[in-house]
């Protein structure tokens, strides 16, 4: 069964005429305010009644997302994440059933991190590529990351101009790499395995403590007569030889070290403006519906 779930502009925009009428209806709720302030109001609320549909149908949570043009403003990251868990409040939905999407950028850690600790409000930080990140995002006391496995292994795939078996897949191990250093220092974020591209990524990355998979990927996981042996163990992980890292007060130093890492520099780059890219889009089609409305 499901457990949680995103409410992201992507998956607003790919459903733009099934809840086309959220969008109506969130005309009436931000009357008043000029057309910029609208859309963005708009948006907002939309987010959160597609994230209230999601918890109808699940018992856990429901990933929001803060707007991707604040990956890099811990201030506006904070504020927009307040303003969403009110707007949740206001219909009902209190702030343990959601999870507040963020960017893994120095920025997006360190609101995480005042979310987290002086807000008791939980944070989903996505775009995750390298370990300084989710070092970082432990230390900030995430409930939850997003490794994104597929991304990983394509930018490699790109690179070396090779193929890669599943446990040799550069997502898998990264994956591994992050779920090992966190059991063995007892950190109580969970890595949620993201972006997978085949079934084999899923199996070699059995034990981990959540994994999203698409609807496709599920159907061939139920049709496989596969065994699925478990490959990761949190116990098993307390004895290995891994140094400690620290991250969170030294900005200096996890900028250094998440520079040297050309892959994750770079897939973080293009996520973050995929993901503003359709907000931009979403905006667009709200700033029209608005229009139309005047």
């Amino acid at each position: 069964m499901s457990q949680s779930s995103t409410a992201s502009n992507t998956l607003v925009y790919s459903g733009d005429n099934l809840y086309s009428a959220f969008a109506l209806w969130g005309l009436l709720y931000i009357q008043g305010k000029d057309l910029d302030e609208q859309v963005d109001a708009t948006l907002d609320r939309l987010l959160v009644e597609f994230g209230k549909e999601i918890l109808e149908i699940i018992p856990g949570k429901v990933s929001t997302e803060v707007d991707a043009r604040f990956s890099f403003d811990t201030k506006a990251s904070i504020e927009k994440a307040l303003h969403i868990i009110d707007l949740y409040k206001s219909i009902g939905i209190g702030k343990e059933r959601i999870l507040i999407k963020i960017a893994s950028t120095w920025e997006g850690i360190k609101a995480a991190h005042v979310l987290q600790s002086e807000h008791g409000i939980n944070c989903n930080l996505t775009l995750m590529f390298s370990m300084p990140q989710a070092i970082a995002a432990a230390e900030a006391g995430a409930f939850l990351i997003s490794p994104f496995v597929g991304r990983i292994m394509d930018w490699y795939k790109a690179s070396m101009k090779k193929e890669f078996s599943p446990s040799e897949d550069p997502g898998v191990k990264s994956v591994q790499t992050i779920f090992n250093y966190y059991k063995k220092y007892g950190y109580k974020t969970i890595v949620m395995g993201a972006s997978f591209r085949n079934i084999g990524e899923i199996t070699e990355l059995a034990g981990c403590d959540y994994l999203t998979i698409a609807p496709a990927l599920l159907e061939d996981l139920y049709n496989s007569t596969d065994k699925v042996p478990k490959k990761l163990n949190a116990e098993d992980a307390k004895s290995l030889d891994i140094p400690k890292k620290a991250y969170l007060e030294d900005e200096a130093l996890f900028r250094f070290d998440f520079n040297e890492d050309a892959m994750a520099v770079d897939k973080l780059r293009e996520g973050i403006s995929k993901f503003a890219a359709d907000a931009i889009t979403l905006k667009d089609i709200l700033r029209k519906k608005i229009e139309q409305a005047s």
